[in-house]
C-alpha cells in the first residue's frame, strides 16, 4: 500500500482493490481521508463550503484531529484552491502544498525544475515561439513539445524560475499549470478555418474552453481536447471531455484518459450549440469536482457513480437534482476569479523570497546540479534510475 502514494495513478487502483476486498469479506470499509479526517474527499467539500473555511487551520479545528500529513494538507489545499479561487503560495495555505505546486514548477530527477508555459489549443504566434526559443537559448534549457501541444522547458535551477517566468510573463505567456491538479491542455485539429474536411472551429473553441477552465483546481488533472470533424485528430475521446464536431454543433463526450489505465470517453450529449455546450461542460467538471475522491481521474469517478455514466446525464443533462444552477454559478466565479499564479508571485516579494536553493544563502546555486550533452541538448548528468514502485503499474483492459 505504501507505493501507491509515490505515483498518482497507483493510488486510485490500489485503494479500489483493498476496498473491495475488505467489502466481500463482509468488513465495513472506512471512507474517511487519513488518520487526522473521519470525512471522505467529498464530505470534506462540503463542509468546507457550508463553514466557508479558507484556512487548514480552520478545517482541523472544526472537523479533525492533529496537524495534518501529506494526504489530507494537498486535499484541503485543492479544496480551498477550487472553492476560493486564492493563491496556491499564500501564507496561510503555503505550507500544505506538494514539492511541486510549492515552486509552480516541476522537480526533476536532479533537482532542476520545468517550465511550461500555456498554449492555448496549441496555438502559437511566430513571435511568442521565438521568445520561447529565446528563453530557452539564454538559460540553456532543454526543450521539447510535449503531447499537449506546448513546449516543455527542463533544466532551470529553482532561483532561475522568477527570471525565466519574468521573461515569460513579460511576452504574454501564463503558467500552464503543469505542475498542479488542475487542468492541463485543450487539445484541437486545425478544423474548419483551415482543413478540407472541417464542419466547425475546433482551434476556437478548444482556446475559449481551455481559457474558461485554466487556473481549475480538481481531484486529479483534467485533459480536454476538439476535433473539427468525425475524423478525430485531437484525439478528444481520449480525454476527460472532448468535443467533437457535428454538421449541427458538438458532440461532447466525457470521462476518458490515457495513462496508465486507459479509456475511452462515451458520448454525454449530442448536437449542441456553443452555449449548451459550455453549460454542460461547466456541470459535469463542477459535479466532478465536488464528488470525486483524491486523486480519482474523471473516467474511474464516473465508474464509481451508482448508474454511472446515466447518473451523470441526470444530473448533468437532465438537472434532475436541480444542482445545474448551482454548479453553473460556482463555474462563473471560477472564472471571474481567475489569475495568473507566476504573474502574481512576480508581483509579490514575499512569494518570490522562497525561490532560493539555499535559504542561508540566496546567491549560492546548488553545486550538486550538473549536466552532459545529448543530441545537442543538455540532460541530467547524474546516472540515478527512476523512483522505485515496487511492482509494475497493472495495465487493466476495460
Amino acid at each position: 500500500m505504501h507505493h501507491g502514494t509515490t505515483r498518482g495513478s497507483c493510488v486510485g487502483s490500489v485503494k479500489t482493490i483493498i476496498e473491495d476486498y475488505f467489502t466481500q469479506a463482509g468488513k465495513t470499509v472506512s471512507k474517511a481521508l487519513c488518520e487526522h479526517f473521519p470525512l471522505s474527499r467529498q464530505e470534506l467539500f462540503d463542509v468546507v463550503a457550508v463553514h466557508g473555511y479558507r484556512t487548514f487551520d480552520q478545517v482541523v479545528e472544526g472537523h479533525g484531529t492533529g496537524r495534518g500529513c501529506d494526504v489530507c494538507k494537498p486535499t484541503v489545499a485543492s479544496i480551498l484552491a477550487s472553492q476560493l479561487n486564492t493563491h496556491v503560495l499564500a501564507v496561510e495555505n503555503r505550507g500544505l502544498q506538494d514539492t511541486n505546486d510549492a515552486y509552480l514548477a516541476n522537480i526533476q530527477k536532479n533537482g532542476t525544475y520545468s517550465v511550461v508555459p500555456r498554449i492555448p489549443g496549441g496555438e502559437i504566434t511566430p513571435e511568442k515561439l521565438i521568445v520561447i526559443g529565446e528563453v530557452a537559448r539564454d538559460y540553456g534549457l532543454y526543450t521539447k513539445i510535449t503531447g499537449g501541444q506546448r513546449i516543455d522547458l527542463f533544466g532551470a535551477r529553482m532561483e532561475q524560475l522568477p527570471a525565466i517566468w519574468q521573461r515569460l510573463v513579460d511576452a504574454g505567456f501564463e503558467s500552464g499549470h503543469a505542475y498542479g491538479k488542475s487542468l492541463r491542455t485543450v487539445k484541437s485539429c486545425v478544423g474548419s478555418a483551415w482543413c478540407r474536411y472541417g464542419v466547425q472551429d475546433s482551434v476556437g473553441t478548444a482556446i475559449a474552453l481551455e481559457l474558461r477552465y485554466r487556473g481549475l483546481r480538481s481531484p486529479h488533472k483534467l485533459k480536454g481536447g476538439v476535433s473539427g470533424c468525425a475524423r478525430e485528430c485531437a484525439e478528444a475521446r481520449s480525454k476527460d471531455f472532448g468535443v467533437i464536431a457535428t454538421e449541427k454543433g458538438w458532440n461532447l463526450y466525457v470521462g476518458g484518459n490515457g495513462g496508465a489505465t486507459p479509456a475511452h470517453a462515451r458520448l454525454l450529449a449530442g448536437d449542441l450549440d456553443d452555449e449548451t455546450l459550455v453549460r454542460y461542460l461547466d456541470r459535469f467538471l463542477m459535479y466532478y469536482i465536488r464528488t470525486a475522491d483524491r486523486l480519482q481521474r474523471t473516467a474511474p469517478w464516473v465508474d464509481s457513480l451508482d448508474g454511472g455514466l446515466d447518473r451523470v446525464k441526470a444530473v448533468v443533462v437532465d438537472d434532475e437534482l436541480g444542482l445545474g444552477s448551482e454548479l453553473e454559478a460556482d463555474m462563473a466565479r471560477h472564472v471571474a476569479s481567475y489569475f495568473d499564479e507566476w504573474k502574481a508571485t512576480l508581483d509579490d516579494p514575499d512569494k518570490l523570497s522562497r525561490f532560493v536553493s539555499f535559504v542561508n544563502a540566496p546567491g549560492v546555486p546548488d553545486p550538486h546540479i550538473s549536466f552532459e550533452t545529448d543530441r545537442d541538448q543538455i540532460r541530467p548528468a547524474d546516472s540515478t534510475g527512476p523512483v522505485v514502485l515496487g511492482t509494475d503499474i497493472p495495465v487493466v483492459t476495460r
